[in-house]
C-alpha cells in the first residue's frame, strides 16, 4: 500500500510505517489541485490541517482506503462523503488530550493570578501588588461542554483542586468519578468558569453567543482549547466590556482559517495590517481582545507539545497497523 504524506509529523510516523511494509512519498509544498493530479496513485493520505479534503478531491482519490488525519478533530474533511466511499478515517485525539488539559489548567490558573498582565507590568517598573491580587481556585465551580478525551483530560488536572466539576454532553452517561454530567441550565446556574472541549459541528458553530452567555446566572470565565468558531467573537466582547465574562483564556479564534495552521496566511484585507505593521484593518472585536489584559491568547497550541507531537503519530501509526496489518 501506498501512503502520501502531507503534512510533517514527528519522524517515527514514518519510520514505523516503513517497518510494516508500507510505501511513504512526501509531498509538503505543491497545492490541493497538483495533488489532486496524482492522488489517485495512492491507498492513503497523512494529513494535519494543510488543506480540506472535500468531495472533489476524494472523487480523484479513486483507490483511497483511509484517511489519518494527525489531530483530534476532522473537521477539514467530507467524512460523510468519505464513508460512503469506504474510506475509512483515522484521527488522534488519545495523543494530544493530555496536553490540552494541562495548557486549559494553565491558562485559568494564568488568568486568575493575572500573570500575563503582571510580568508585563515589572517588566516596565511598575510593582502593582494590589492591583495584581489574584484569585484562587479552590471552592469554585467548573463547567465543561463536551466530555470527550479532551474535557476528561481537563477534569483530571482539576483533581488536585478543591473544586465542583460539572459538564454537559449531548452524549448520557459520560459522567465518571472525576466529573458530573448535568443537564445544560444547571451548568449555566453554577458554575464560575466555564472551559469548552467540543469539536466544530453544526451543533457547535456560534455557540457560544449572546444568548448563551446571558444564561448564566453569575459572571464567569471563559476557556476554549476546542474550536474558535464555536464563540461568535462579538459577542464575547460584549460580554467581557460589560462584566458578564470575567475574562478568557483563547487559544483558538474565530477568524482562524480552515487548515488551523495559520491565521495570517491568507490575503484577506482585515490582516493585511499584519504585514503592514499596521492595525487599520484590524477587525474591531479583535483589536479588543489583543488589548484586553483579561484575556490570555494563544496560536491553536494546546495540544502542541513536544511529547503530543510524538503520541499523535504513535496513534496514527496503532490505528493503521490494526486495520490493515
Amino acid at each position: 500500500m501506498k501512503i502520501l504524506h502531507l503534512d510533517k509529523n514527528h519522524e517515527l510516523l514514518l519510520n514505523q510505517l516503513n517497518d510494516l511494509g508500507f510505501t511513504n512519498h512526501e509531498d509538503y509544498t505543491a497545492s490541493k489541485s497538483e495533488i489532486e493530479t496524482k492522488i489517485s496513485d495512492y491507498d492513503g493520505i497523512i494529513i494535519r490541517s494543510r488543506f480540506t479534503i472535500d468531495k472533489q478531491f476524494l472523487d480523484a482519490a479513486k483507490n483511497l482506503k483511509f484517511i489519518g488525519r494527525v489531530g483530534a478533530g476532522l473537521e477539514n474533511i467530507d467524512c460523510d462523503y468519505a464513508e460512503a466511499k469506504g474510506i475509512s478515517l483515522f484521527n488522534a485525539p488519545e495523543g494530544n488530550r493530555n496536553a490540552v488539559g494541562e495548557h486549559a489548567l494553565g491558562m485559568l490558573l494564568s488568568l486568575f493570578n493575572k500573570l500575563n498582565k503582571a510580568d508585563k507590568e515589572v517588566r516596565q517598573g511598575k510593582w502593582l501588588r494590589e492591583a495584581n491580587r489574584g484569585l484562587e481556585l479552590d471552592g469554585k465551580t467548573i463547567g465543561l461542554i463536551g466530555y470527550g478525551n479532551m474535557g476528561k483530560a481537563f477534569a483530571k488536572k482539576l483533581k488536585g483542586f478543591d473544586v465542583q466539576v460539572f459538564c454537559y454532553d449531548i452524549k448520557a452517561n459520560v459522567g465518571d468519578t472525576n466529573c458530573t454530567q448535568v443537564a445544560l441550565n444547571v451548568l449555566q446556574e453554577n458554575v464560575d468558569v466555564l472551559s469548552l472541549h467540543t469539536p466544530q459541528t453544526s451543533l457547535t458553530m456560534n455557540m457560544v453567543n449572546r444568548e448563551f452567555i446571558n444564561n448564566f446566572r453569575k459572571p464567569f470565565w471563559l476557556i476554549n482549547t476546542a474550536r474558535g468558531k464555536s464563540v461568535v467573537t462579538q459577542d464575547l466582547v460584549d460580554a467581557l466590556d460589560s462584566g458578564k465574562i470575567l475574562g478568557a483564556g483563547l487559544d483558538v479564534l474565530e477568524y482562524e482559517k480552515s487548515s488551523f495552521e495559520d491565521l495570517f496566511k491568507v490575503d484577506e484585507p482585515k490582516f493585511r495590517w499584519m504585514r503592514k505593521g499596521k492595525k487599520s484593518n484590524l477587525p474591531e472585536a479583535f483589536q479588543y481582545l489583543l488589548n484586553a489584559d483579561n484575556v490570555l491568547l494563544t496560536p491553536h497550541v494546546a495540544g502542541w507539545t513536544v511529547e503530543s507531537n510524538i503520541k499523535l503519530a504513535q496513534t496514527i501509526v496503532d490505528k493503521i497497523k490494526a486495520k490493515f496489518c
